[in-house]
């Protein structure tokens, strides 16, 4: 095969020097037609591609082999044969070439099928309610002035094609509960079918086929509203190619410049707010003539009636320190201090921390994200403080307790005042019964009075505890008396009469005999 600088040689030497053919085959030791077919073609470069291949070896045993490639191609994966095994068994029916020249052809033969089968795909069709997509992307926002990475849940309905999109810290099975608790409020409703990926956080175990062995907490979701899970198969994004062609629009549409929240719940707002222009502004996929929005609006009666909130969490055990504490996901969350030297239940929330001990709430917090922050509650640590009121000028969980106006008037009042810590511990204390309204309200009253001492303070927050009067009862006319007593203490003067220093009649029914002829009775 000529190379590209013998073809330029021969052409210069025809169309620049001028020279004869028979002396240019001469120099350059080509064929007559060789220099014609560059002079006629005015090809710079030439290329030769044979057209059939000889295979003197393998070429009979093609069918065969053909046969059994597609046979074990049809096979479960751990049932496969290998190449070798391949080439043995072909080998065993009168083969008589080489290993590699069946490596190579099976190589081709599986890449041919394998471009046959991705090049083409079947257009779906989705009845309305019928099922949804749901998938993650990553994208880059600014919050709170820090460039951050977060992770945004998708779900897309498919007949209608509206999009609901959230953002999130982190990847985790609560917030894979909380999107879609989002998103099935956001729609009125869910669908029937909902089609996801292999993540970890729905499928434990994948089998053969579309078996799936999923996770017992995503499945109790999905058994609350009342949706059908289907797993993709592996690498094959294609199966939900609806939310995957949503995650490129949402990222060139919603994402690009960086937009920037002062925090998670201000970007979610956001969101969902493009989420309804976009519905309302974009056609149809399929029905150009008509906006997203209104397709969503004909297929809402057919989806399945939202459910209400899952109770969506992830629970871990955890044990409790003797500062009140409560080690989860790199953070310390306070507890009530009766709770201390037990083991605890957290029990994590999309946004929340909840402590459980015994069936009860011991600790309720919002949820941070980073790494070693301490979350404190003042109230958890009270009956501490009852012990050791020392604790109140220098503990960690009071510094930044921010106290109505009335109770900080008290607390700096008592601060100049011998054993004023102990006093404030008081009223702090009353807060667990009566509530921090009712107790800045009773400081409030005491310092109109122009006091501040805890006895007072609690002396109010006693008499507003108290009972009101009871209601005055109507007494019939029958039970009224004709003639009232009348409350008058001088009628008792009458039974004192000076007779050696005693009373008149202080015999044993004397006085009463006495007082009765008095009063007429």
């Amino acid at each position: 095969m000529l190379v590209v600088e013998t073809i330029a040689k021969i052409r210069r030497a025809y169309f620049q020097d001028k020279k004869p053919i028979k002396q240019i085959c001469r120099e350059l030791r080509v064929s007559r037609n060789t220099v014609r077919r560059v002079i006629r073609s005015g090809a710079t470069e030439f290329s030769y591609e044979r057209s059939v291949q000889p295979q003197p070896k393998i070429g009979p045993w093609k069918d065969e082999l053909d046969r059994m490639l597609a046979e074990n191609a049809r096979k479960p994966k751990r049932d496969r044969l290998t190449r070798i095994r391949i080439f043995e068994e072909l080998q065993s029916l009168g083969y008589e070439g080489g290993y590699d020249a069946v490596r190579r052809y099976a190589s081709s033969w599986t890449k041919t099928e394998r471009e046959a089968s991705a090049a083409a795909y079947v257009p779906l069709s989705f009845d309305p309610g019928e099922a949804y997509q749901f998938d993650w992307s990553h994208e880059v926002v600014l919050i709170d002035g820090v460039t951050t990475t977060v992770k945004v849940a998708h779900v897309r309905l498919c007949y209608s094609r509206m999009l609901f999109v959230r953002a999130y810290p982190r990847e985790t099975q609560e917030m894979v509960f909380d999107a879609h608790d989002k998103a099935f409020a956001f729609f009125g409703g869910a669908c029937a079918r909902g089609i996801y990926d292999n993540m970890k956080t729905a499928v434990d175990t994948i089998f053969v086929g579309r078996d799936r062995a999923y996770n017992r907490r995503f499945q109790q979701m999905c058994g609350h509203y009342l949706v059908d899970p289907v797993a993709c198969t592996p690498a094959s994004g294609w199966e939900k190619g609806q939310v995957e062609n949503q995650v490129g629009v949402v990222r060139r549409r919603f994402f690009v410049p960086r937009p920037r929240f002062k925090s998670y719940a201000e970007l979610n707002a956001w969101l969902e707010d493009r989420c309804l222009a976009w519905a309302k502004t974009h056609p149809h996929p399929e029905m150009r003539e008509r906006t997203t929005w209104e397709v969503f609006e004909e297929e809402r009666p057919s989806l399945v009636p939202y459910a209400g909130r899952f109770d969506g969490f992830h629970a871990v055990p955890a044990s409790v320190s003797k500062t009140c504490l409560v080690r989860f996901d790199n953070n310390r969350y306070s507890v009530d201090a009766r709770a201390v030297g037990r083991a605890v239940e957290v029990r994590a929330y999309a946004e929340q921390i909840e402590i459980w001990q015994d069936g009860k709430i011991v600790g309720e917090h919002a949820r941070a994200f980073g790494r070693g922050k301490d979350i404190y509650d003042p109230l958890h640590y009270l009956p501490v403080l009852a012990r050791k009121p020392g604790a109140l000028r220098n503990g960690a969980p009071f510094k930044e307790w921010e106290l109505p106006a009335a109770m900080r008037r008290v607390q700096r009042k008592l601060s100049r005042v011998p054993n004023g810590d102990r006093q404030m511990v008081e009223i702090l204390s009353s807060v667990l019964t009566d509530g921090l309204d009712a107790v800045d309200a009773a400081c409030a009253e005491a310092l109109s009075e122009g006091v501040h001492s805890s006895a007072v303070v609690l002396n109010i927050l006693a008499r507003r505890r108290e009972p009101g009067p009871t209601l005055t009862v109507a007494t019939p006319d029958a039970l009224r008396l004709s003639c009232e007593p009348v409350a008058d203490c001088r009628r008792y003067d009458s039974l004192r009469r000076p007779d050696h220093g005693k009373i008149a009649g202080a015999g044993r029914d004397g006085p009463a005999q006495a007082l009765r002829d008095e009063s007429g009775l």
